[in-house]
């Protein structure tokens, strides 16, 4: 069975063969790698596959699943849990079969989520450079202690269960929305609504999905709602926050910081080296003259584990297919 894998890079490569080799050895699955990101200019580059294997900024729109269906794909495999990228109507109407990776070691991207915090407050990545030049003076390098702040933690599935746990090791207080509350988010802090979280939190972390309901949940209006000088979050879905409207907030002090894994155009950029080209995306390049924002390339995830996980739980879904059996990470197909 051929599997052709879009927007893959060579770790992706090197996880990937080390659990083929380690578990499917004897399964005859063909992988063929593509750095190129699958969109309707490169779906070409599936022909003669079964199975196509998508990551995060790769289009799964319903023009290009035709495309793909035409070509003989039958299976879709998202080594990645979200999946606001796919049309799940027109994979189920095509009758494809598409699964996900619904969770891979929440904890490498909360300690993400904590390393940005801590770095943002404590002006670690300003001072790694004045050091670097001989520059040894503090001032302009003043933090807060974390410890007794409040930290709003908008999403308590599992990732952001494993950020309020550290953030209570802290010494945190931490409030939580979610419309599905959980007994083990309960047990670390207080479920509030989103607006009593915006503005009683000196701290605000975004781990939510992305959908119509949580398109640009930080907008104008709800940005007007935050305690004047808290610090903004977002290692989960670039879309969560109208990244203009957050310009404006840094710029008129409503927000004291900004840390972002993740950007609602980021897929003319990320997993990209763009070192030598002109950027002509306006918005980003504004938000990056702010000496109070740091951007980080999708990189929350990149930890040795998640890596394994992605690939065996991938695997799984393909053997799954491939044997015709049920799969527990389905999202159309053979459940």
């Amino acid at each position: 069975m051929k599997i052709v894998m879009f927007s893959a890079q060579p770790y992706d490569e090197r996880s990937f063969d080390e659990v083929l080799q380690r578990e499917y050895a004897s399964r005859d699955f063909d992988l063929v790698y593509q750095k190129a990101t699958l969109s309707a200019q490169t779906v070409a580059l599936a022909q003669g596959c079964e199975v196509v294997c998508a990551f995060v900024n790769d289009q799964l729109d319903a023009a290009v699943l035709e495309t793909l269906h035409g070509y003989g794909v039958r299976a879709i495999l998202l080594r990645c849990a979200g999946f606001n990228h796919i049309d799940l109507e027109a994979a189920r109407r095509l009758g494809l079969f598409v699964a996900r990776v619904p969770a891979y070691s929440p904890e490498a991207v909360a300690e993400h989520t904590i390393a940005l915090i801590l770095t943002l407050n404590r002006h670690t990545h300003r001072a790694y450079n004045r050091v670097r030049e001989g520059n040894f003076m503090l001032d302009g390098l003043l933090g807060f202690n974390l410890h007794g702040k409040t930290v709003g933690v908008v999403g308590t599935g599992k990732i952001g269960l494993a950020t309020a746990r550290i953030l209570k090791g802290f010494g945190c207080r931490v409030l939580g929305h979610d419309p599905y509350e959980t007994a083990e988010f309960a047990a670390l802090g207080e479920y509030v609504t989103l607006d009593s979280l915006l503005a009683e939190s000196d701290v605000i972390s975004l781990h939510c999905p992305l959908s119509d309901a949580t398109r640009h949940l930080i907008d104008a209006a709800r940005l007007a709602r935050i305690k004047h000088g808290a610090m903004l979050v977002n290692t989960s879905r670039g879309a969560l926050i109208d990244t203009r409207a957050v310009v404006a907030a840094l710029k008129s002090r409503r927000l004291s910081a900004l840390a972002i894994d993740v950007y609602e155009q980021e897929s003319q950029l990320f997993f990209h080296d763009r070192s030598s080209d002109i950027i002509d995306d306006d918005v980003f390049s504004r938000l990056m003259t702010f000496p109070n924002v740091i951007v980080t390339g999708h990189q929350g995830f990149f930890t040795a584990e998640a890596l394994r996980e992605i690939a065996e739980t991938t695997l799984h879904n393909l053997d799954c297919y491939a044997g015709g059996r049920s799969c527990g990470n389905v999202l159309a197909g053979n459940a």
